[in-house]
């Protein structure tokens, strides 16, 4: 799986974990140079609080457009250290 953003592979690997359609990559298969941390958190009920990461790429910033779970709630364990995407990211095999 892919995850690529304004003509930039974000993410790649063959170890997601599908979480509510929602393709979870291992952190170290992102490439971290298009991340900027964000103060944005959210809570899900059953995965905990979520932190969030805006993607630079050619100078345009997509703000919160990936998320992780630093320390999911064990419903959740498996996504522990594994990065997700949304906001106009492609995920593509």
């Amino acid at each position: 799986m892919k995850a690529i953003w304004n003509g930039e592979t974000i993410a790649e690997s063959d170890d997601t974990i599908v979480v509510e359609s929602n393709h979870y990559f291992p952190k170290e298969s992102v490439n971290a140079t298009y991340l900027t941390d964000s103060p944005t958190h959210t809570t899900c009920p059953w995965k905990g609080l979520a932190s969030y990461y805006s993607l630079t790429v050619d100078g345009k910033t997509n703000a919160d457009a990936a998320w992780y779970y630093p320390d999911p709630k064990s419903a959740a364990s498996q996504i522990k250290d594994y990065v997700a995407f949304w906001k106009g990211v492609k995920v593509v095999e």
